[in-house]
């Protein structure tokens, strides 16, 4: 079946189950969680009885608006709510963020749901902003919190788990700029072949292929328990689409989402399951979608697609490597 038929029963015609799996004891970090499906899956995760869960935000106060929030709607004390400062567009950011975790007590589980969406063209940390901050920093940020979530597995006895936010989009990236020779981060800075309407689903489509990497890279075992998975929400309510559109496109958008789309509620329940106890060991390194492992698609799995993923993640992890020296191998 092609990808419409899966899209449109998967947003039509199955129910996302309603969280229960209990995180009593644990400390949790949501990144990109003063809204949307930040938020929802935060508030999920306090509900399920976390000990802490940590607010990774851009703008602390946004973040600290979203945390008063979480704990008037459940009525809870104010110490399982906290925010920390995180900035996806800074190198720096993630990095200290990092450094901080090696702080807690304990860390049991990451949802990394921080990204962009945007049809305009800008420049992060010398890579184009999709790239910067839907995969460079993310998996910079996978690995900065591994450790953590190991030394707990190691402690606790139960699986650490960290989810990376992806998209059913990468189905469908048509990734043009991978038939530029040479570098493929050299081929994604060049603006002149940018298809920007294509660009969000290359990225999340090159983080699929890192997380595999990342996976791969770290086999469950006594010494790196830690469950890493890949997952999508499916179309939902969101204030993601942030540019000036034209009415015609928000005319679009606005009729798709009436139609099709999934509440941010709704569609939270999928993070909160990627990072739930509920989740087993043939989520390692898999593609979850409505709440189970589902096959990653011709992008993924072709002959095309192990190549291309063979070349990117050699090419990122030498490059978060230069970022963080150490980081990849920790």
């Amino acid at each position: 079946m092609g990808y419409g038929y899966t899209f449109i029963k998967s947003q039509l015609f199955t129910q996302i189950p309603y969280p229960q799996s209990s995180f009593s004891g644990q400390t949790v970090i949501v990144t990109g969680s003063n809204t949307g499906l930040g938020l929802e899956a935060a508030r999920h995760i306090v509900r399920l009885d976390a000990t802490k869960v940590i607010l990774a935000v851009r703008t602390v106060s946004k973040g600290q608006a979203a945390a008063a929030n979480i704990i008037e709607s459940l009525n809870v004390p104010s110490s399982r709510v906290e925010v920390w400062q995180l900035d996806l567009s800074s190198h720096e950011s993630v990095i200290a963020f990092g450094k901080r975790v090696q702080s807690l007590d304990r860390l049991d589980a990451v949802i990394q749901n921080a990204g962009i969406l945007t049809y305009e063209w800008n420049i992060v940390e010398g890579e184009e902003s999709h790239i910067a901050i839907n995969v460079v920093s993310p998996i910079l940020f996978g690995l900065l919190v591994l450790p953590k979530l190991r030394e707990t597995a190691k402690a606790t006895g139960q699986s650490g788990r960290l989810a990376f936010v992806g998209s059913d989009l990468h189905y469908i990236a048509k990734f043009k700029e991978a038939g530029v020779s040479g570098s493929m981060f050299d081929a994604l800075r060049q603006k002149e072949i940018a298809d920007m309407g294509d660009r969000y689903k290359v990225s999340k489509l090159l983080l699929l292929y890192a997380v595999r990497e990342l996976a791969a890279r770290n086999p469950l075992s006594s010494s790196s328990n830690v469950i890493i998975d890949y997952l999508t929400p499916g179309a939902c309510k969101s204030d993601i689409f942030r540019d000036d559109l034209s009415y015609v496109q928000r005319l679009g958008i606005g009729i798709g989402t009436a139609l099709m789309a999934r509440t941010t509620e709704v569609g939270s329940r999928t993070l909160v399951h990627g990072v739930s106890s509920d989740v087993g060991e043939e989520a390692h390194g898999a593609f979850l979608m409505d709440c189970r492992v589902f096959p990653n698609g011709t992008n993924v799995d072709s002959e095309r697609g192990q190549s291309l993923q063979k070349l990117w993640t050699q090419e990122l992890f030498e490059r978060l490597e230069l970022i963080e020296p150490g980081c990849t191998t920790a």
